[in-house]
């Protein structure tokens, strides 16, 4: 199936051409050491085959959220702002002022992707530099300096507050730098800012990049065109946050594996009454939406799989005492269901062996503490041996997601996992992408 968007092999790079590419560089670090670089790899066949026409490219990205663009509490978050808040009131302006000063000063320590622009070096054999800033004198020098296949790395994007709000003016500095725009950023491609929509009004060429093309050809094909039957397992805490997706995805797919504590709501929508809010994520006044969505997921064929039985522990913490129960003897208080049972884990993968194709975002239960990963892990490797049997082609985004795949030690086993968080779900919402929605041939 195609998406009808322009990639970069759709338009032609001569030799020396100027190209701006933003990239999702927001890699997690620690003691600013990167701990995972998969978003930098994904970005490596854009980057290389730009190079290898002789292009010269400016690489952007962004990096976390520094405080320079936080909306509430004038630049603070919500920790910073109680502290503020706490004072008297002849005190906050001061506080705020100190508290902000300090932020920012720490962002540049922190959020800078210098260590990113090392990083690219390694696979790019020393051809990308690193601009110290963004717009300003070090970068403009340094994209004036670049020879054909050579590249530069902007700082990060979001340490000009104009960046998220989309300004006119701070996209067209931005465009100054290229004739040729390329997304490869899936990852921002549901937000609307100046590095990845405004800059597009002042290019003569915008494309996708590979990471993009591939992204929106594994996801759209997994719910708009997959090879039937189609499950999809859906987990999170509440139903309250994936409403578009669970209306979405009970119209697409054959079969819906509803998990996590959302998956509380729909039990008790479905006449388990020992659940309550003391021991599940029950949330009551979702019952009746929980009711609807089943009668879609009827109208439309969809088979609703729910927990046949629970894991429930005293405490919420690892190794917690816990034991496995039928829904009709949940401890209606002082324990809490922390992860799915045995009978469970086996009704969802008889339902995977039943499939073709496997939609994953969000895990079974509470995957970060032992024993209560246990069906998620085991749900995961069962997925991955049938994927690399041939006989499942499985799907798989969202932190949480891929965190848990990568727990279970399968994730590189999945026939893809996407590189995007809040993009993978409007994405399977059925919504359309501004960053992506721009790329139209």
């Amino acid at each position: 199936m195609t998406y009808n968007k322009k990639c970069i092999e759709d338009i032609e790079i001569v030799e020396g051409a100027r190209v701006l590419v933003r990239c999702d560089f927001n890699v997690p670090l620690k003691d600013g050491v990167i701990t995972s670089d998969k978003r930098i790899v994904e970005a490596l066949p854009t980057i290389k085959y730009l190079l290898g026409k002789g292009a010269r490219v400016v690489l952007c990205s962004h990096m976390g959220k520094p405080h320079n663009i936080l909306t509430e509490g004038f630049g603070l978050t919500k920790k910073e702002k109680k502290k503020v808040e706490a004072l008297p009131e002849e005190e906050r302006e001061a506080a705020k002022a100190e508290l902000l000063a300090k932020a920012l000063k720490n962002d540049k320590k922190t959020l800078t992707l210098a260590p990113v622009a090392a990083r690219l070096n390694e696979y790019l054999d020393g051809k990308v530099t690193f601009a110290e800033d963004i717009i300003g004198a070090d970068a403009q020098a340094k994209v004036a300096a670049l020879k054909n296949g050579e590249a530069v790395l902007l700082e990060n994007v979001r340490f000009d507050a104009r960046e998220e709000k989309n300004g006119e003016d701070f996209a067209k500095e931005l465009a100054k730098y290229c004739d040729i725009y390329v997304n490869d950023a899936f990852g921002t491609a549901h937000r609307a800012h100046c590095s990845n929509v405004g800059v597009t009004k002042y290019v003569e060429t915008a494309a996708c990049g590979y990471l993009i093309q591939k992204e929106i050809e594994f996801l759209g094909n997994a719910v708009n065109n997959p090879v039937r039957p189609c499950v999809a397992i859906l987990g999170g805490s509440k139903v309250s946050t994936k409403l578009d997706l669970l209306n979405n995805l009970v119209k697409k797919v054959d079969k819906l594996v509803i998990s996590g504590g959302m998956a509380h709501t729909f039990m008790k929508a479905s006449g388990i009454d020992t659940l309550n809010e003391e021991n599940s994520l029950v949330q009551m006044d979702m019952l009746d939406t929980a009711k609807e969505i089943m009668a879609t997921a009827k109208a439309n064929n969809c088979e609703i799989i729910l927990p046949q039985d629970v894991v429930v522990s005293k405490e919420f913490k690892p190794m917690a005492e816990h034991k496995t129960v039928d829904l009709a003897d949940i401890p209606a208080e002082g324990w809490s269901l922390l992860d799915v049972g045995a009978k469970t884990i086996a009704a969802i993968n008889a339902k995977l062996d039943e499939c073709k194709t496997l939609v994953w975002n969000g895990p079974l239960g509470v995957f970060e503490m032992k024993p209560f990963d246990t069906a998620t892990n085991a749900v995961a490797e069962h997925a991955a041996e049938l994927t690399q049997a041939g006989k499942l082609t499985s799907v798989a985004g969202g932190g949480d997601t891929v965190s848990a795949l990568e727990n279970a030690g399968v994730a590189n086993k999945f026939t893809y996992i996407s590189t995007a968080g809040g993009a993978f779900l409007e994405w399977m919402e059925g919504k359309e992408l501004p960053g992506v929605a721009i790329m139209k041939k």
